[in-house]
């Protein structure tokens, strides 16, 4: 992690990540895929042909990460296969709709919870300047805990393995942006509503509430935060995605300034593509859905067209 840091110290300075810094970054993300997933599940709902279950697995870094699997109630093989990020604020709940939009033409779905938000005993609580190591660790598990769902969606008889996409929104957008670098199975990520980096936010974030507490917080722990959390910032690893990227950033977004979100475009490698919308940082906009579900069939295809992701491909 020093040396991690120390890198991190001269990416900030302005200078392009090689392939031997990339390197390091990506082991802060390694584990071992042999350990046993131990997945526990149960069925939570069935209806309109799509079946719910909530499952848990084992995380290698701490705990059980929990889930809703969501997939076609009739049996099928050689699948695509979706896994989601929620948003910072959210659960797993965030994208059930989405995913079982795909489920219905034939998608096997994973709908990971963060870190913070999962139940005790499993809950690692995120608490920001009092402790950013913590913080940090938090954020690192959840990638590690995205790659353990790959490994999860991997081993089913029903999923193609070379068809596994990601969509993820805000800290769910940070962490594909991650995965699309340091995982290499990933054939389609889209990143909503991502920020480059916690400098963003923290320093240039004009959101009320943000102002004040960047006002009330003392500079030298706000300082020691953003050093702490640097190794995670998406913007050092866009430029090594393995995978195409979508990026989905709102018009009247309220925590991120556009020169942020056009930064971090500029930093990611083709293939890749930018989108807009009249939405703020919840990007609510349905023509969102729209253009995901279109760029995701266009990369992955989601399987039959049904009448409800026709209805969705076909918004202006």
């Amino acid at each position: 992690m020093r040396h991690a840091v120390g890198l991190l110290a001269a990416l900030l300075a302005g200078q392009v990540a090689a392939q031997d810094d990339i390197a390091s970054l990506k082991r802060l993300y390694e584990y071992d895929p042999a350990q046993p997933l131990d997945v526990q599940a149960k069925p939570l709902y069935e209806r309109g042909g799509v079946k719910v279950e909530e499952l848990s697995y084992a995380s290698p870094k701490s705990g059980r990460a929990t889930a809703y699997l969501v997939m076609p109630v009739e049996a099928g093989e050689k699948r695509v296969a979706v896994l989601f990020g929620h948003w910072g604020q959210g659960t797993k709940t965030e994208f059930l709709p989405e995913a079982t939009l795909y489920a219905r033409a034939g998608a096997v779905c994973l709908l990971v919870d963060n870190p913070w938000v999962r139940p005790a005993p499993w809950r690692r609580n995120l608490r920001q300047l009092e402790d950013p190591e913590g913080d940090r660790e938090a954020f690192i598990q959840a990638v590690v805990d995205l790659r353990r769902a790959m490994d999860l969606l991997s081993a089913r008889k029903d999923v193609d393995r070379e068809r596994l996409a990601y969509v993820g929104h805000s800290y769910g957008a940070q962490w594909g942006a991650i995965l699309s670098a340091v995982d290499g199975r990933l054939k389609a990520v889209v990143l909503m509503g991502g920020v480059p980096d916690s400098e963003a936010i923290w320093r240039d974030g004009t959101e009320t509430g943000l102002v004040e507490y960047r006002e009330r917080a003392p500079k030298d722990k706000q300082e020691a935060y953003l050093k702490a959390v640097a190794p995670t910032s998406a913007v050092f690893y866009v430029p090594h995605s393995t995978a195409p990227l979508l990026f989905q950033f709102a018009r009247f977004e309220q925590y991120f300034d556009k020169p942020a979100m056009h930064r971090y475009y500029a930093a990611a490698k083709e293939p890749k593509r930018i989108e807009w919308y009249d939405t703020g940082h919840d990007l609510n906009d349905p023509a969102a859905l729209a253009n995901r579900a279109r760029w995701l069939n266009s990369r992955v295809g989601l399987g039959s067209i049904t009448p409800q992701l026709r209805t969705a491909l076909e918004q202006p």
